[in-house]
Order: C-alpha cells, then structure tokens, then sequence
C-alpha cells in the first residue's frame, strides 16, 4: 500500500485548484480578441436586420449567418454598424444598454457607435464586423 504524507496530499489539492482558478481566469476565447468575430463562413451580403427596426441611436442583438451574436447599431437615418457580442475581458455576451453596449457578468460597457471600452475591465474595444445597409437591410460588408 502506497502512503503519502499530509504535505504532499496538500501540495497536489493546492496545484490542482490553482489550475482550475487560472483556467477560469484567463477567459480562453480567441474570439474576444480576434480581427472579427465572424467565421469565414459568414458570406458578405447575408442580412442581419432590418434598418427600420433599429431606432437611430441604439442597438439590437441578433444572430449572424455563423449563430454567433452580433450587436447592430444604428447611427443614422441610412446607416449602421455592427461588433461582435463576446466581451474583451472574459468572453460574456455583452447586450444592448441604452445607446451603450453593457457585458452583464463584470460591468464592462462599450460605446455603442465605436464599440470602445467606456468602463472596464475589459482590456479592449469589440471587434468590430463590417456592414453596408442595402434596400433597407443592414448586411455584411
């Protein structure tokens, strides 16, 4: 029979906990920081929402052609723009706030116009996904 000592039991507990509380914390998904969040199988022209449906000023959350969440914006009477929804700091979808754009789980809040960090912790602005409106629809550009 194998025995071990009360150190070397602790010391084992106290590197796998480690373990799992750095894994927590380093939030993991390329996808917060990546150029944009969109795969290369979303096609530039597939519609994300109707421009009429978006009050000028504030935002709405939708799905991509790829199913990731996508938060549209609209800044003007014919024109929007879009970021990815996944956070910067650790990955939550982050929502429409007003005519900012608000991460639920720490607080993080973004410029719903430029999607920079307004208050953090997130470390970086959304990535932002490029659109066009065409025919009343806003599109990926």
């Amino acid at each position: 029979m194998i025995q071990f000592s009360r150190r070397t039991v602790l010391a084992a507990a106290c590197a796998g906990c480690a373990g799992v509380a750095l894994s927590a914390c380093g939030g993991g998904s390329s996808a917060a920081t990546s150029p944009t969040a969109l795969s290369p199988a979303a096609s530039p022209g597939a519609p994300l929402a109707r421009l009429a449906d978006i009050p000028i000023g504030t935002s709405v959350s939708v799905q991509g052609p790829d199913g990731k969440a996508v938060l549209v914006t609209r800044t003007s009477e014919t024109t929007a723009v879009a970021f990815s929804a996944v956070c910067t700091h650790q990955g939550c979808a982050v929502e429409p706030a007003g005519a900012n754009l608000g991460c639920p789980c720490h607080d993080s809040t973004f410029d719903g116009t430029t999607g920079a960090v307004l208050t953090g912790p997130a470390p970086a602005p959304l990535p932002q996904i490029h659109v066009a409106v065409r025919g009343g629809a806003v599109v990926l550009a």
